[in-house]
C-alpha cells in the first residue's frame, strides 16, 4: 500500500530531475512555475479541502500540543549539541533548518495518495500550525546564533502574516466555521485550481535538486538528517500515542515529520547569512534519503498504531 501510493510521488520527482537534465522546457520556466504553485495553486488547494471538511468531532488542542511538542523537543536538542553539530554560527543555521523544516509539497501530495480526502484535510490543517511555528523557531535561531544579525519583531510577524500557505489555511479554516463554505462557482474554480499543485509542486522538486558538490558538506548532511529523520519522526510518533490521536492523524504526522527539508530553507539561509551553498546540498541529499526514510517510518507507524 505504502509503495503503491507513495511511488508516483516519488515518480513525479524523477521527472522533474529528467526535465532539468534535458533543460527543457528551459530554466527560466520553473521559477514562475514555482511562483504560481506556491502563491495561487496551494493557497486554492487548502482553501477548497479546509472550507469543504466536516470539524464536527475535530480536537485541535492534542493536535497542536504533539506538533508544537515535538518541534519544539527537536529544536531544544539542536541547540543542546550546537557545539558538536557545527564549527560556525552560519553552519548551525544550515544544520537548524534542515532538522525541521519540510517539504509541503511532498507532504500534501503523499498524504493525499496515502489517505485520500480525509488525510489531505488532517495534513492541511497540521501544516497550518507547523509552518508559523516552523518558521518562528528559525528566525529565532538565525537571530540568537548569529549576533550580527538583526530582526525585528515587525519584519518576524509580516514574514509570517503574509505566507500564502498561512493564509490559505486560516481562509479555509475561517469559510467552513462561518458556514459561508465556498458558494456559487467558487468550489469548482478552487477545486481545478488546487488540482494542479501537488503534480506542478512535485516537479519543482526534482529540477530543483542538484547533487554536484553534495560530498563537501557529508558531514552536515548526516548530522541534519539524523534530527530530521530519526529525532523529529521519533517524537511525533511518542507524542501523538501519548496524547491519544486516532490513527490516521497519527500517520499523517509521522509522514510531515519524516519529510525532506524544503527549498525555502535555501532562500532563508541567503537573506539572513546561513551558509545556502551548504544549505543547498542538504536539500538535495535529504530529497533523495526521504525516498528510503518515508516508508520505513510509515510502515513502524502502521505496525505501532494497528
Amino acid at each position: 500500500m505504502i509503495a503503491n501510493a507513495l511511488g508516483p510521488v516519488f515518480l513525479l520527482i524523477l521527472i522533474g530531475v529528467i526535465l532539468r537534465r534535458l533543460d527543457f522546457p528551459g530554466a527560466a520556466f520553473w521559477p514562475g512555475i514555482e511562483r504560481l504553485t506556491y502563491y495561487l495553486a496551494f493557497p486554492a488547494l487548502l482553501i477548497h479541502r479546509l472550507a469543504l471538511a466536516d470539524f464536527s468531532e475535530a480536537n485541535f488542542l492534542p493536535f497542536f500540543l504533539v506538533i508544537g511538542g515535538s518541534l519544539c523537543l527537536v529544536s531544544a536538542l539542536i541547540w543542546l549539541l550546537k557545539k558538536t553539530l557545527a564549527l560556525n554560527s552560519a553552519d548551525f543555521t544550515s544544520v537548524f533548518q534542515g532538522g525541521i523544516r519540510f517539504n509541503t509539497y511532498i507532504g500534501l501530495a503523499a498524504a493525499s495518495a496515502l489517505f485520500g480526502d480525509a488525510g489531505l484535510v488532517v495534513a492541511a490543517i497540521a501544516v497550518g500550525i507547523m509552518i508559523p511555528l516552523v518558521n518562528v523557531l528559525c528566525i529565532l535561531t538565525f537571530a540568537l546564533a548569529n549576533e550580527e544579525q538583526r530582526l525585528s519583531l515587525p519584519g518576524l510577524i509580516k514574514g509570517l502574516v503574509t505566507n500564502p500557505l498561512i493564509i490559505g489555511c486560516l481562509a479555509g479554516i475561517t469559510l467552513n466555521l462561518t458556514a459561508i463554505g465556498l458558494p456559487g462557482w467558487t468550489a469548482e474554480v478552487l477545486a481545478r485550481l488546487g488540482a494542479t499543485a501537488l503534480p506542478l509542486g512535485l516537479l519543482a522538486v526534482g529540477v530543483a535538486l542538484s547533487l554536484g558538490t553534495v560530498k563537501q558538506d557529508w558531514l552536515a548532511i548526516l548530522n541534519s538528517s539524523l534530527l530530521k529523520f530519526l529525532a523529529l519522526p521519533g517524537a511525533m510518533l511518542v507524542l501523538s500515542a501519548l496524547f491519544g490521536l486516532d490513527a490516521m492523524s497519527r500517520q499523517v504526522l509521522l509522514l510531515l515529520a519524516c519529510l525532506p527539508t524544503a527549498s525555502s530553507a535555501y532562500i532563508l539561509a541567503r537573506q539572513l547569512g546561513g551558509n545556502a551553498p551548504m544549505m543547498a546540498n542538504i536539500i538535495s541529499a535529504q530529497s533523495l534519503l526521504a525516498f528510503a526514510v518515508m516508508p520505513l517510518w510509515l510502515s513502524l507507524g502502521m505496525s505501532w498504531f494497528g
